[in-house]
């Protein structure tokens, strides 16, 4: 269940870190499109909600799911520890580093790390 909370004035749509695993753009449709519905201009996903593609940039799913937000105007957040996936791919490490010098998608250790991006 995703909860949409206010986080220094930005609305925000919470996912619950259990849930069935997002393994392409057909698992986030609901989603964006509830983050839409409600306003929410951010939707934090916990890293362990992704399928293991997700992380293998090579299969394209990351770029699939992260477009899907695009399109609708929704930032989307990775929270939590990817450092296993980072530690093994030059290309993801270089990737995460760019999406999180954006505005529209950020992979984040922890819940402080979003709040302070948040804080403007």
């Amino acid at each position: 269940m995703s909860t949409l909370q206010t986080i220094h004035d930005v609305p925000v749509l919470m996912c619950a870190p259990e849930g069935e695993a997002i393994g392409g753009e057909h698992d986030v449709l609901d989603l964006v499109g509830n983050a839409a519905y409600q306003g929410a201009q951010w939707v934090v996903i916990p890293a362990g909600r992704f399928d293991e593609t997700f992380f293998r940039l090579r299969t394209r799913v990351a770029g699939e799911i992260i477009q899907k937000f695009v399109n609708y105007r929704v930032g989307v957040v990775v929270l939590g520890d990817i450092s296993r996936h980072t530690a093994s791919s030059s290309a993801l490490r270089d990737f995460v580093r760019e999406c999180n010098r954006g505005r529209q998608t950020w992979f984040l250790a922890d819940a402080e790390e979003l709040q302070e991006r948040l804080k403007g």
